[in-house]
């Protein structure tokens, strides 16, 4: 809808009687602009045509009436405001009128004083009104480009987190040479599991990081054992399945971590309990550590180790169905043998899981420094005792 070209607020004025017309114009003309109709048929077409702050109109007129007018006026002019004009005999349509909506009403004959008061404050009135909608529609705007604003640094920030982790999970798989790439498949084929069986967003960020950091716990682990080429002794397996629980205590305190922490600590309990470190059974295991066993499990047969070669789709698969209900959860079985072959091995065929990996070579400067910090946390558990003896 066209604005008017003055600065001056814009009046209405609707009477089926030229008189009344000219003599409102008279008296308002000079403060405001004013623009006239006869017929309140004609002023729902001006209303539609143009905008104005103020309607004057009179009730009883030929034709359509003025509370009918009322009625008619479009939402999008809602903001206009409305003064009726009423003869004595019909105070009661006045009182009517702005039950519907009318700001005030003037009785004729008129009293100029009391027409310029109640046009001051009908027009005062609209610009408060008008200043409202405006600082609302600002408001509401500035909340909306805060929450975008908002939104892409907790996305930015997310992506930082993790572009860290899969830099630290990549220095630290240097140590392993022989599952070089095992985190990042592993998280692949999580994620796929977890869609599976209906997580939310929630919990597969806590999967997703936690498949990611599964073995962190192994900073805690002497290299001589680690890298040990020969069959480990009873006391070194003893040693090495100390790895959850060291890589619980390095992600310990790191709130967004929590939910990955859990992963980490229980990767090797086993549905019947047989597994370690707590011997946790069933659903005392946290949900995300089920998914996470079936999708390494997975990954290691069919991967090739210098002593193997890794074993195709069809192995793995009847490998794990064979332990549903010792090792694994028979309802994640379930969900792996739901999920088609194809989907799992594009993802064995996908070199990342995700795009942010431009930010590994910027972040990997830092990875020397994170792990200086999770040495000294360490430390300070008196875990590290052992891998400086080794």
């Amino acid at each position: 809808m066209p604005r008017a070209s003055s600065d001056k607020p814009r009046i209405l004025i609707v009477d089926d009687e030229p008189e009344i017309r000219r003599m409102l114009l008279d008296l308002l003309d000079e403060d405001y602009e004013c623009v006239q109709a006869s017929s309140a048929e004609e002023a729902l077409c001006e209303l539609e045509a143009s905008t104005f702050s103020l309607v004057l109109s009179d009730i009883m007129m030929s034709g359509m009436t003025g509370i009918q007018m009322l009625s008619l006026i479009s939402p999008s002019v809602l903001d206009t405001v409305v003064v009726v004009m009423s003869g004595l005999q019909t105070v009661e349509s006045a009182i009517e009128a702005m039950r519907v909506g009318a700001f005030d009403y003037i009785m004729k004959p008129f009293d100029i004083g009391q027409v310029e008061r109640t046009i001051r404050q009908a027009i005062e009135h609209h610009e408060l009104r008008t200043a409202r909608d405006r600082y609302e529609s600002h408001l509401e705007e500035l909340v909306r480009i805060r929450t975008l604003e908002l939104e892409q640094t907790l996305r930015s920030l997310k992506d930082s987190y993790r572009a860290t982790l899969k830099a630290l999970t990549a220095a630290l798989e240097t140590r392993d040479h022989e599952t070089h790439g095992h985190s990042e498949r592993v998280v692949m084929f999580s994620l796929r599991l977890g869609r599976e069986l209906g997580l939310d967003k929630e919990q597969l960020t806590s999967l997703e990081f936690g498949a990611l950091l599964h073995d962190i716990g192994k900073l805690g682990v002497p290299d001589a054992i680690l890298r040990k080429p020969a069959p480990l002794t009873e006391d070194e397996w003893a040693k090495m399945r100390q790895h959850p629980q060291y890589g619980q205590q390095i992600l310990m305190g790191i709130e967004f971590l929590e939910g990955a922490g859990r992963v980490v600590a229980q990767h090797h309990e086993k549905w019947d309990g047989s597994g370690y470190p707590l011997g946790l059974q069933g659903e005392a295991i946290d949900l995300n550590a089920r998914i996470f066993q079936v999708a390494d499990a997975f990954d290691a047969i069919t991967s090739d180790r210098v002593y193997r070669q890794g074993k195709s789709y069809e192995a793995a698969a009847a490998e794990l169905n064979s332990w549903g209900g010792r090792q694994f959860d028979p309802q994640v079985i379930e969900a792996f043998n739901s999920v088609p072959r194809e989907d799992l091995e594009a993802l064995r065929r996908q070199p990342h899981y995700e795009k942010e990996d431009e930010f590994l070579s910027f972040l990997l400067p830092d990875v020397g420094q994170t792990i200086a910090l999770m040495d000294m946390q360490l430390r300070d558990d008196g875990v590290l005792t052992q891998r400086q003896a080794g």
